[in-house]
């Protein structure tokens, strides 16, 4: 077995984990300090919204010799709008004009034609209306509201409203610094981004739900047993996913990685850089904030519960009397089972050999 596996192995049995509840409050320091960012990112930069949300024109022209700096000075010119002109694979050019008026459309196809020497019936135009556009952005935020209403009631349904109130926390924390990264970058916002935050969304959910499945079946008659409190099984809960995790994330971003970075960055290629950027952002901070926010969250809500407190008490109580002897707190309790060794508690929770 490797080493990889071995260890995953050792974290699903429970021999060995690391403290992640424990240090919740330096993970919530990090999320709150990149969420912040995001926002001062988007308050001073904003979004930089495509044609689909605010109107516009696509002008695709066959073949030519002309440079997309010279077609894009070309286009602000004629247009008196910023273009946007990237090079298409077979030479042609796709220029991109944001708040051009449709009914200017055909006068600005005309003058491109003439300056950029080709015939103006070879050139394709696509127009978009700032009312189709802002059709298309309520139509994303009212799905997006569904979605988050749903996943609320379905978690708090399969599980309780403390997993299903983490889970939202969650996704809005995924949501805001994915779509901060947008702003900081200056990537258009289309709705190939829509897609891709929709499908992050889910991937993240799907990553949480496997955390939260393990932690409500680990706590199963919790406060029958004096053993663990919530926020160490919610630990363990963790780290028997951890590696599955990080497996599936690095899976899942190697493709996403060889679409920003290799078909946006090296081919230029609009609609994938629309796409991949979000599932590139979306999927490493769903990633984090299943494992470093949402279960201890749920934890910090469980432990609350004056049962879990009681529970708490009479756990350390034991511990302390069992200390007092000189005994193990790692002793073999009812169920017959070792003690995790737990990594960043100075050794404490060694099992006895």
């Amino acid at each position: 077995m490797s080493k990889l596996g071995d260890l995953g192995a050792k974290l699903y049995r429970g021999e060995v984990g690391y403290d992640f509840v424990g240090k919740r409050f330096l993970w919530y320091g990090v999320s709150i300090l990149i969420t912040i960012t995001a926002i001062v990112a988007l308050a001073v930069q904003g979004l930089n919204m495509g044609i689909e949300f605010k109107g516009g024109a696509v002008f695709t022209t066959p073949k030519t010799a002309v440079s997309v700096a010279k077609a894009t000075e070309t286009a602000e010119e004629v247009s008196g709008h910023d273009a946007i002109v990237q090079e298409l694979g077979t030479g042609a050019l796709r220029i991109q004009i944001s708040g051009l008026d449709t009914s200017a459309a055909a006068d600005v196809k005309a003058k491109l034609a003439t300056e950029l020497k080709v015939p103006a019936g070879d050139i394709n135009a696509d127009l978009v209306g700032p009312s189709w556009g802002e059709q298309i952005a309520n139509k994303a935020w009212t799905g997006l509201g569904i979605f988050m209403i749903l996943v609320v009631i379905y978690l708090a349904i399969a599980f309780e409203w403390r997993m299903a109130v983490a889970a939202l926390v969650a996704l809005i924390h995924d949501l805001t610094i994915t779509v901060g990264v947008y702003a900081l970058v200056g990537f258009e916002v289309t709705p190939g981004t829509v897609i891709g935050l929709l499908t992050i969304l889910g991937y993240s959910l799907y990553d949480t739900v496997v955390v939260f499945d393990g932690l409500k079946e680990g706590s199963k008659d919790i406060t029958k047993q004096t053993r663990f409190t919530y926020s160490e099984i919610a630990n363990r809960s963790i780290n028997g996913t951890l590696v599955r995790s990080i497996n599936t994330t690095v899976v899942a971003l190697l493709p996403v990685a060889g679409l920003l970075f290799i078909g946006g960055g090296f081919l230029g290629a609009g609609m994938l850089n629309d796409i991949s950027l979000s599932l590139f952002v979306g999927l490493a901070a769903g990633a984090y904030s299943s494992i470093f926010i949402a279960t201890p969250l749920v934890a910090d809500l469980k432990e609350r519960e004056p049962a879990m407190k009681a529970l708490k008490k009479r756990v350390l109580a034991k511990r302390a009397a069992a200390g007092a002897k000189g005994e193990s707190t790692d002793e073999v309790d009812e169920t017959g089972e070792d003690s995790p060794e737990v990594v960043g508690q100075g050794g404490q929770g060694r099992r006895r050999r």
